[in-house]
């Protein structure tokens, strides 16, 4: 599990790599990631948008965007918190995924962004 607190938002995300979908023979790898977003700020927000970066390999870069994560934006009040799981596929079989969440504080409309931590999707296949 990686983790990073931005604002007093904590954000933690574990991997697992799909075995039963994935195809290596074929180039496909799946991997699934848990986030879980944690508020311990002192303020309610909502999660308004998401910014990926995902590897795939050393030198293939993919950038997603869009509005709030698996179709919901999520309102946290304080000591709240929200998980989704949500899943890549690579190519490779090796690849790391990172970005930022932006969130909106609902008392005054302030908004602004949490990083989501860094994390590796390595196929176990290819460590043998």
């Amino acid at each position: 599990m990686v983790t990073k607190i931005t604002e007093g938002i904590k954000v933690s995300v574990t991997e697992e790599y799909q075995k039963e979908f994935s195809i290596p023979e074929q180039f496909h790898y799946v991997f699934t990631y848990k986030v879980t977003i944690e508020n311990n700020s002192e303020y309610t927000i909502q999660l308004q948008r998401r910014h990926w970066f995902i590897y795939d390999g050393p030198f293939t870069c993919k950038e997603v965007e869009g509005e709030g994560v698996v179709g919901k934006t999520p309102v946290l009040e304080p000591g709240e918190s929200h998980n989704y799981v949500s899943g890549c596929n690579l190519k490779s079989g090796i690849g790391k995924m990172s970005g930022t969440y932006l969130m909106e504080r609902i008392v005054d409309g302030k908004k602004f962004e949490v990083n989501i931590p860094e994390f590796v999707m390595i196929a176990p296949v290819l460590l043998n």
